[in-house]
């Protein structure tokens, strides 16, 4: 009776029943490897708890998925892939989040066909590529020049070329990106991307457009950058 317990009732005699010991090898590899997927793309990162709870469950899900389709790979990938469909039902994922998701139902693709050494191989080499790139991108925001800049003005005061002379001065590059009008239209809120030229002192180019703009909120901060979703 015990064992035939784990045998599916559609098992034949070509066709031979999964192993309890392979199933819970397979379902620890994977496990494992989700931890590991989790770690790598938790790092410094600001991706919600479940988002990384279910990074770290999604390659033992596809991995059973897979196990219980019987080798057909292809019925397998239609309904594994239905799962990555659930993150994007409420809130849009980043192209990272994405590439992660992606990952984690690959390294369960491996696991399920069987290939432990390869799924582990497979997100060993992608975990440390990507801790490669995510340096290479972090020094060259480091290195980045690029401010965003907010200036508060009163309506009276034409914007369009009032502060040139002082951009001239200070800046490499300046490009207005948008204008918003606060406080009861009595104000305007200007948003420029500028590029300050090297050695320039921030102090001396806000108090520069203090003069200009009355006195008024100046914010100078580091380049915003939306995270992009596909």
């Amino acid at each position: 009776m015990m064992s035939t317990l784990f045998n599916g009732v559609f098992d034949t005699s070509a066709q031979s029943a999964l192993s309890v010991g392979n199933f819970l090898l397979c379902l620890v590899v994977s496990l494992l490897i989700g931890l590991f997927i989790t770690a790598v793309y938790g790092y410094k990162s600001r991706s919600s708890q479940s988002f990384l709870v279910t990074l770290a469950l999604l390659p033992a899900v596809v991995c059973v998925v897979i196990m219980m389709v019987n080798g057909n790979v292809g019925a397998g990938v239609a309904v594994a892939g239905a799962f990555s469909l659930v993150r994007f039902r409420s809130a849009p994922g980043t192209a990272r989040e994405i590439g992660a998701i992606f990952l984690a139902m690959a390294a369960g693709l491996i696991t399920g066909m069987g290939y432990l050494g390869y799924a582990v191989l497979f997100v060993v080499i992608l975990g440390v590529m990507n801790f490669v790139y995510e340096s290479i991108s972090r020094r060259k925001a480091e290195s980045a020049t690029g401010k965003t800049l907010h200036i508060t003005i009163p309506e009276n005061l034409d914007y369009t070329n009032v502060f040139d002379e002082i951009f001239d001065q200070y800046t490499r590059s300046c490009e207005m990106l948008h204008v918003k009008t606060t406080n009861m239209g009595s104000l305007f809120k200007l948003t420029y991307q500028v590029e300050l030229k090297e050695g320039v002192s921030e102090k001396e180019f806000i108090d520069k457009l203090r003069c200009r703009n009355g006195n008024l909120e100046i914010l100078l901060a580091k380049q915003e950058s939306a995270g992009f979703e596909l």
